[in-house]
C-alpha cells in the first residue's frame, strides 16, 4: 500500500513539493517572457508531477465531500490545494491555439478545489457556477437575468470594497505564511501550528482560485466573441486575400469625356470610367458576385420579379436622373445668382 501510517506516502509529498517548487520559481521568475523554452520546460515538469500526485490522491481517497475537516490528518491537509496549483500551472502554458482549452481545464481545477473547500466548510465564499457564463448548455435564462446583468453602482462599489478587502487579507495571509514557513518545514512546529499553516495555505489558494475563475470567465467571453467574429470573414471559395491583384491608383470618372479631361492634367495617373473599372474588376474575378446579382444562388422568382420591377422603375427614373445630373453639372460651372442681373443698377 502507498499510505504509510496515518499520512500519505513520501512519494506523493515529493511530487507535490516538486510541483510547488516549480510553481514558486515561475511566480518569482526573472525570465522576461513566459514563452522562453526554459520557462515552458518548468511548466511541463510541474504539470507532470502534479498530475501524478493528483492520480495518487484519488487512489488513496484522501478527501471526501462528506467528511469533516477534523477527520483529515494534519499532514494530509497540504495535499488539499493540489487542484488549485494544477489550475495555476495550466494557465502558465503559452500555446495560443489551445488557449480556450487551457482556460477551460484550469477553471475546472480551480472549481473542484473550491467545491472541496466549501464541503469542508473552509473559508466563507460563494461557490462560482460550475461552468463559465455563456456556455451553450445553460438552458433557459434565469428570470430577471437582464436586470441582474446590469450591475448597479452600489453593487460595483461593494465589489470594489470586497476586492480591496480581499487584497488586504491576501497580504496578511502571505506575511503569516512566510513567518511560519521556516519552522514548519524545519520540523520544529507542533501539530496545531502545522494544521494552522496548511489551513492558511488553503485560504490563500481559495482567494487565488476565486480571482482566477473571474478573470478566466472574462477572457473566455473575449475569445469566444473573437472566434465567432473570425468565422464569417473567411474569404469564400478558398480564395485568399493575398491572391487578389492590388489596385493601382487611378482617377475614377463618370464618363469617357471626363476621362479625357482628367487624363490631360494628370500624366502620371491613368483614368478609368466607372464602367471600365467594373469591367476590370470583373476580369479579375473580384466583383462578379456583386455585379451579377441575378445569378446569385438561392434567389426566388418573387425576388427576381421584384428586381425586374425595380430595374423598370430605374429606367423610368433614368430621364429624371439625367435631368438632375445635367442641372448639377450646370450648377458646377455657373455660380449662384449667375444671369440674375436685372436689378443691378
Amino acid at each position: 500500500s502507498m499510505a504509510e501510517g496515518p499520512g500519505a506516502g513520501p512519494r506523493l509529498a515529493e511530487l507535490l513539493d516538486t510541483g510547488r517548487r516549480l510553481w514558486e520559481e515561475l511566480e518569482s521568475g526573472t525570465e522576461p517572457s513566459s514563452g522562453v523554452p526554459a520557462v515552458q520546460d518548468k511548466v511541463r515538469q510541474g504539470l507532470q508531477a502534479l498530475r501524478q500526485a493528483e492520480a495518487m490522491v484519488a487512489q488513496l481517497d484522501l478527501f471526501s465531500e462528506n467528511e469533516e475537516l477534523e477527520e483529515i490528518a494534519s499532514a494530509d491537509l497540504k495535499f488539499l490545494p493540489l487542484p488549485a496549483l494544477l489550475g495555476a500551472l495550466t494557465l502558465k502554458q503559452v500555446d495560443l491555439s489551445k488557449r480556450l482549452e487551457h482556460l477551460e481545464s484550469a477553471r475546472t481545477h480551480f472549481w473542484r478545489f473550491l467545491k472541496l473547500c466549501s464541503s469542508y466548510g473552509l473559508g466563507s465564499f460563494q461557490l462560482p457556477p460550475a461552468s463559465p457564463p455563456g456556455e451553450e448548455d445553460t438552458g433557459s435564462p434565469t428570470p430577471g437575468g437582464s436586470a441582474a446583468a446590469q450591475p448597479s453602482l452600489v453593487a460595483m462599489a461593494s465589489s470594489r470594497q470586497a476586492k480591496i478587502e480581499r487584497y488586504k487579507q491576501k497580504k496578511e495571509l502571505e506575511n503569516r505564511l512566510a513567518s511560519m514557513r521556516s519552522f514548519v518545514e524545519g520540523g520544529q512546529a507542533d501539530e496545531d501550528q502545522i494544521r494552522e499553516f496548511y489551513t492558511l495555505q488553503i485560504r490563500k489558494w481559495i482567494n487565488t482560485s476565486l480571482e482566477e475563475i473571474e478573470s478566466i470567465d472574462q477572457e473566455m467571453v473575449i475569445l469566444r466573441s473573437r472566434g465567432t467574429a473570425k468565422q464569417p470573414s473567411a474569404p469564400p471559395h478558398g480564395t485568399s486575400r493575398q491572391a487578389r491583384t492590388p489596385l493601382k491608383p487611378f482617377i475614377l470618372t463618370r464618363d469617357a469625356a471626363q476621362a479625357k479631361v482628367f487624363g490631360a492634367g494628370y500624366p502620371g495617373l491613368p483614368t478609368m470610367t466607372v464602367d471600365d473599372w467594373y469591367e476590370q474588376r470583373r476580369r479579375q474575378g473580384v466583383v462578379s458576385a456583386q455585379s451579377a446579382p441575378r445569378t446569385a444562388p438561392g434567389i426566388t422568382d418573387e425576388e427576381l420579379q421584384k428586381q425586374q420591377q425595380e430595374k423598370k422603375e430605374e429606367e423610368d427614373d433614368e430621364e429624371a436622373l439625367q435631368k438632375a445630373r445635367n442641372w448639377d453639372d450646370w450648377k458646377d460651372t455657373h455660380p449662384r445668382g449667375y444671369g440674375n442681373r436685372q436689378n443691378v443698377g
